[in-house]
Order: structure tokens, then C-alpha cells, then sequence
């Protein structure tokens, strides 16, 4: 049985995902950091770091593989109607760090501890410092709802976490993040692995030999900025 590959803290280099063991869903490489340097070459080659607080850091690249194409976007009828009631309003990159604590809050309630952990909070709220990682917001008056995180690199967003306390209102902040992928040209969004929530959303799995055929041509492309003001 293959292993995963042990990785060093001065070796950036990652295993063809390829070698990625099937069980558990995908784990390529134990090991390494959190540096901006390997998480950027990870997610270059479709490669995301999850792993509990007792345990090393872990590698994946499952297959298959959940993405969205951004126009294949689905807005239910009861979410399309709820959309148009404006119950809230959005921002981009306001409050990165509010977001991914709620995300590691919700998802620490939801299930017995998070893979959100603090060093994982500052490994990705570094990337957002520099202009990789970012953030939608979703707020009812002044109180923060909703919201998700993710890393933009080419014409690819892969999509992290989102949170929601209040109705629909992760899925707002998605349906705005996609549509204004979309306007600007990007051409995947990067959902990981399989949940009813985003297939409703209209994501699909996918093989990952396609998926890292279709992340190496996204990545070659240039388009604006879907994240400025």
C-alpha cells in the first residue's frame, strides 16, 4: 500500500498529486508548515492542507473533486426571493479575521473541535495580508452574519469555509461571490470535497485528473480583480 509522503520544512516541493491515497479521500503528505510559500505551492498543484489540532499537518487532493463553474450557478426560487428582499448588505475584505474565528467557531460547534485552528487562523490571515487570501462579509445592521473565506490565484478562487447565523445568509455570500467571479472572468471555483450545501448551489464533483487539467489552464489567466471595491 502506497504511503504519503513525509514532507521537510525546508523542501517546498510537493508529490505528484496523483500519488494521493484513495483511503482516506485523498491524504498526499504529512508534514511541513503553514509559510506562505508552501501554501501557495500547494494550492498551485490542487493540494489543501485539513487536519485536527492532535495531528500534523495533513495534505489532500481528493478524487473526485467538488468545483463550481461559475455559470453554472443555481439560485433556488425560495433563495432567489429571499435575495431580492435585501435582508442584508455585503462587503469585501472588511474584516477578514472576524470571518475565519466565525468559521472556526461554527464549525467547532458544529462537530467536536475545528481544523481551523490558530495557526491555521494566522497562516491564512498572513496570505490576506498579502493580497492572496480573501473575505465576503454579510451583515444585518452592524452585527456580522454571515460570511466566507478563500484564496484567489489566476482565474481559480478556491473557496475555504463560510459561516452563516442568520438565514441564507452563507448562501448570499456566495451567490455575490460567484456573480462577481463571473463578471470578472474567472473560470473555477474550488469547493474541495462534496456537501448538499454547495450542491445546491449548483457544484458538481469531478475527476481529479480533469479538475487538475482545467486548475492548470485557470491559473495561467489574468483576470480583474473581483475583490476590489
Amino acid at each position: 500500500m502506497r504511503e504519503p509522503v513525509w514532507l521537510t520544512r525546508d523542501d517546498l516541493r510537493f508529490p505528484d498529486p496523483e500519488l494521493a491515497l484513495k483511503e482516506p479521500n485523498g491524504l498526499l503528505a504529512i508534514g511541513g508548515d503553514l509559510s506562505q510559500q508552501r501554501l501557495l505551492a500547494a494550492y498551485r498543484m490542487g493540494i489543501f492542507p485539513w487536519y485536527e489540532a492532535d495531528q500534523p499537518i495533513l495534505w489532500w487532493s481528493p478524487d473526485p473533486r467538488m468545483v463550481l463553474y461559475p455559470d453554472e450557478l443555481h439560485i433556488s426560487r425560495s433563495l432567489g426571493k429571499a435575495i431580492k428582499k435585501k435582508p442584508y448588505t455585503l462587503s469585501i475584505n472588511q474584516n477578514f479575521p472576524a470571518v475565519i474565528k466565525a468559521c472556526a467557531e461554527q464549525r467547532g460547534k458544529n462537530r467536536d473541535g475545528t481544523w481551523i485552528s490558530p495557526a491555521m487562523q494566522t497562516a491564512y490571515h498572513n496570505l490576506y495580508l498579502a493580497g492572496w487570501a480573501h473575505s465576503i462579509e454579510v451583515w444585518q445592521q452592524e452585527q456580522l452574519v454571515g460570511g466566507l473565506y478563500g484564496i484567489a490565484l489566476g482565474g481559480v478562487f478556491f473557496g475555504e469555509s463560510m459561516f452563516s447565523i442568520k438565514a441564507n445568509a452563507s448562501k448570499i455570500a456566495f451567490v455575490y461571490l460567484v456573480e462577481r467571479l463571473h463578471d470578472k472572468g474567472y473560470t473555477l471555483i474550488d469547493c474541495q470535497v462534496s456537501s448538499e450545501h454547495l450542491a445546491s448551489l449548483g457544484a458538481r464533483e469531478i475527476k481529479r485528473e480533469k479538475f487538475q487539467q482545467e486548475l492548470s489552464a485557470s491559473l495561467t489567466l489574468n483576470p480583474d480583480s473581483a475583490f476590489s471595491l
